[in-house]
This record gives C-alpha cells, structure tokens and sequence, in this order.
C-alpha cells in the first residue's frame, strides 16, 4: 500500500511496477486529495514554476514528451503538475484510489491494516508492506509566540493563501526564512499598505541563481543524520539556503528582502520586538513550514523521545514492513526520484523474503 501520490508515492510506484508488480494487484496507490498533483494541487494560483523550489520531472516522465524544464511559466503552479501528473497516472495505469483520507495504521500481526476514509466510507484493507509519502502539506507548523490569541487581526498560515487581493490596503507582517515567504513578499509588494518581513534566523542568499548539487549533499547529509537518529527534522532551506534567482535578486537590490529579526510577542494590534519597537498590522502570514504528516502512523508506536521517527535508507528501523518516500533526506526538494529507486527494490525484497 502506497500512501500519496505526490512526487514521493509516484516515484515509488513507477520503480515498483518497473521491478515487476501491477499496479491495482501487487500494489495500490492511495490518495487524499481530490484530483492528480499532490500538495501542488493545494497551492495558491499566483505561485508559477519559476518562482519556487524546482520541481523535478518524474522518473519516466519523459516518455510522455513532458518535463517541468520546458512548461509553461506563466501558467499558475498547480495548474501545470497536476496535469503533468494526471496525465503520468493515466499513462502507467496507476489506478489511483482518491480521495482516500488514511486516519489509521494499525499492527496486525504479520500484516498491517490501513484505515482509509472515502466516498463510500470507511474502509479497512490488510497489507503486507506500507510506504508512507504523505509529505508535509497536511501537517503546517505555526510556533507559538505571547499573546497570539489576543491578536485581533486575521492569522494564517501558508495553506491557506489564496490571493493577494486579500490583503489590499492592509498592514501585513510576513513571518519566515522560506522561497513561500518571500512568494507572499513578492506578490503584496504594490497590494499591501505596509509589509514588514521577520525570519527567525538570518536568511542566507546564495551567489547562484539555482541550488548547486554541493549545497543539495549536504542538506541530504543533515536530513539523513536527523533521521536516524530519531530527530526533529532541519527545515530544507535552513540547510540550503535561497538561490538567487533574477527576480529575487532584483526584489534585494531594490530593498525589499530585508528581514527583521522575530518579534517577541503579538499583541491585538501588532507585533513587539524585544527592543520596544512596535510594527502595526492587519494580519500576520506565518510562513514557517510544516512537519511530516505521520499521524495515522501514531498505533504503531515509531515516535522517538528525540521528537521524530528513525529512519534509514527510507526504512522504519522499529517496523520493517513502514517504509518512508519523501522523508528526511528523500524529501521531494532534494531526493525523492532517487527514494522511489530505493525504496521499491527494498519492498520488493521485503515480498520476496515473505
């Protein structure tokens, strides 16, 4: 049982197929969301391929004449994976289940048992293996700060931008070190009546326009260490830093990406840095990331007292048969086409030792 079908489950289930099993009968895909493209689908309709993380083409994606490298970069974000993606499915016969909202994993001896949610209703399968690659979409991250409930203004969170439009004539406080932080900075530029940009840590601008390969090893030698030793996981761009693409590099030199260090409390009408100084605002966008979204995985127990889960090689090294796409160092940013590759063989291992 493959949970998503983000990048992570898709890459896994083209290796799995290509190392012998059938898609809908060795193996079934499930999937929360109501359509093709994973949290992609989910993000606002300003966001363009360009401005954000790279997004890699899928292993075997060139055999439909389609590639990321060579879309349309003035069609919104979503709009383009998901069709990619769609048409990705269709094409390898995947037979996607969705929308199928997993609530629970459960040990059941030799097997494990899925507990999904759907059009139907509830329903409960049995699985030798599971390969989660629910990602991070369904978990956001909002740290907590003093007087938050008091605020009076709106609060949200990445997830639930839609437009710019929003946020007209309005004071608007952008909390975050991220490529969504600075997305939302972008696009309020000429909306907002004022726009105040804080980082909990300082934001490291990288010389190159794209992430290098060495800046790639090494945030996937953190994750890694992070995941086998059972920890909380680094967020990606605190370990790579942001490429300085034209647009970026612009939006610095003409002042914009200057961030303040974090406020120390909210109050009901602005934020309050530990100095006094007072910044007024309407709303705060808290773009400050997410957590794996592991919840349904909760029965099993693979929780460490560090906070995370330990992971290696994409295998739960408390249950042999709870394999991890997208997670650590196979997140989709850095490694996931190379996590499907992984992660099939060893499921197909894991069958075959059965």
């Amino acid at each position: 049982m493959v949970i998503g079908a983000g990048q992570a489950g898709l890459s896994v289930s083209y290796f799995l197929q290509r190392l012998g099993l059938e898609a809908g009968d060795d193996f079934v895909v499930l999937d929360r969301g109501p359509g093709a493209g994973g949290a992609w689908q989910f993000r606002w309709a300003g966001l363009r391929l360009g401005y954000a993380h790279r997004v890699n083409d899928l292993p075997g994606m060139d055999e439909l004449g389609l590639s990321f490298e060579t879309a349309d970069r003035q069609r919104p974000a979503r709009d383009v994976v998901a069709e990619y993606y769609a048409r990705y499915e269709e094409h390898y016969g995947f037979q996607v289940v969705r929308p199928a909202d997993v609530v629970a994993v459960e040990d059941e001896g030799v097997d494990l048992a899925v507990r999904f949610v759907d059009a139907v209703g509830e329903q409960r399968v049995t699985t030798r293996v599971v390969v989660n690659a629910t990602g991070t979409w369904g978990a956001p991250f909002v740290p907590w700060y003093p007087g938050m409930r008091e605020f009076r203004g709106r609060q949200l969170h990445t997830v639930d931008y839609v437009s710019p439009e929003e946020f007209a004539g309005q004071s608007v406080v952008v909390v975050g070190g991220g490529t969504s932080a600075i997305g939302f900075l972008l696009e309020l530029e000429n909306v907002a009546a004022e726009l105040t940009w804080v980082a909990r840590r300082p934001v490291e601008f990288l010389e190159k326009q794209e992430l290098d390969i060495e800046a790639g090893k090494r945030s996937v030698a953190l994750q890694d260490e992070a995941a086998r030793e059972g920890r909380a996981l680094p967020s990606i761009v605190s370990t790579t830093g942001v490429p300085r693409s034209r647009r970026i590099q612009a939006a610095i030199d003409r002042g914009l990406l200057v961030a303040r260090p974090m406020f120390s409390r909210v109050e009901p009408d602005g934020v309050r840095w530990a100095d006094g100084s007072f910044r007024r605002a309407d709303a705060i966008i808290w773009a400050t990331g997410f957590r794996p979204e592991l919840r349904h995985l909760a029965p099993l127990r693979l929780r460490e007292k560090a906070g995370g889960v330990q992971v290696g090689a994409g295998s739960s090294w408390r249950d042999p048969r709870v394999f991890f796409a997208g997670y650590g160092p196979m997140a989709s940013t850095i490694g996931a086409n190379r996590a499907g590759r992984i992660i099939a063989r060893q499921v197909v291992a894991a069958l075959s030792s059965g």
